[in-house]
């Protein structure tokens, strides 16, 4: 956002260096950081009139509906806000110009699971319009919902960066069988004509390709008492990537 100057490197924003022209490129692209630093003697609603004075924005219509959205009581002093209704606010800083580029960075820090459930759907509602929104998040079930494309980061270096279309081929399923006993478990994993995870007492855990079929046709063959199927999360396909990096 050219508020610091880089030691090394280079960053542009629709073709312009990000320390050069920051103030071009702060007229059209919505940031929220990752620790949020809001003027505190002002009530939110002076605050978020003053962003949209300083931005140019002469219409409210769009403040008013992202407030309303995240139900948002701007009437109170910053200084005396929660943590979850400071970000309501700066989220509102951040969207309520519909700029055509939004940098979010832990964006649904500190709201509850209703509240990062309608950030979903105003990413979503954004992404519709055409916009460019680049964030940065540890919840892992808002990067499946709204991103094209994530990149995995590791001390401060990118170990991949991928479609999520690619990615949803690549994601092995997950068994876990139930056997009568610990001994059926046990004979089970010794035969099994694929790496098993781990043997947990009577629960033998697994991973496998996208075709079932012969996979079942194994496990039916052991007489399992029950089994469970889930397709692999992305939480799993970033560690299996930190794994990797690892070796």
């Amino acid at each position: 956002m050219g508020f610091i100057k880089a030691g090394g490197g280079s960053c542009r924003i629709n073709g312009m260096d990000c320390f050069e022209h920051s103030r071009q490129i702060h007229k059209n692209v919505g940031y929220l950081p990752g620790e949020i630093a809001l003027i505190n003697d002002m009530t939110g609603r002076q605050y978020l009139k003053f962003i949209r004075e300083m931005k140019g924005i002469k219409d409210d219509r769009r403040q008013k509906y992202i407030t309303d959205l995240f139900e948002l009581d701007d009437s109170g002093k910053i200084r005396k806000m929660s943590k979850g209704t400071k970000q309501k606010v700066a989220l509102a800083a951040a969207f309520m110009g519909q700029p055509d580029i939004l940098v979010l960075d832990e964006a649904t820090s500190g709201l509850d699971p209703l509240m990062q459930n309608r950030f979903v759907d105003l990413v979503l509602e954004e992404k519709q319009r055409g916009r460019t929104i680049f964030m940065s998040s540890h919840i892992f079930e808002e990067v499946e919902k709204t991103c094209d494309r994530v990149a995995i980061i590791k001390e401060g270096r990118l170990v991949s960066v991928e479609n999520m279309a690619d990615l949803a081929t690549k994601r092995q399923k997950s068994y876990t069988v139930l056997f009568k006993d610990r001994r059926r478990a046990a004979a089970f994993a010794a035969k099994a004509p694929f790496a098993v995870e781990k043997v947990q007492g009577a629960r033998v855990h697994f991973y496998a390709g996208q075709n079932p079929g012969p996979v079942l046709a194994a496990v039916a063959q052991a007489d399992p008492v029950d089994i469970e199927i889930k397709s692999q999360s992305l939480e799993e396909l970033f560690l299996h990537f930190y794994k990797e990096e690892n070796r």
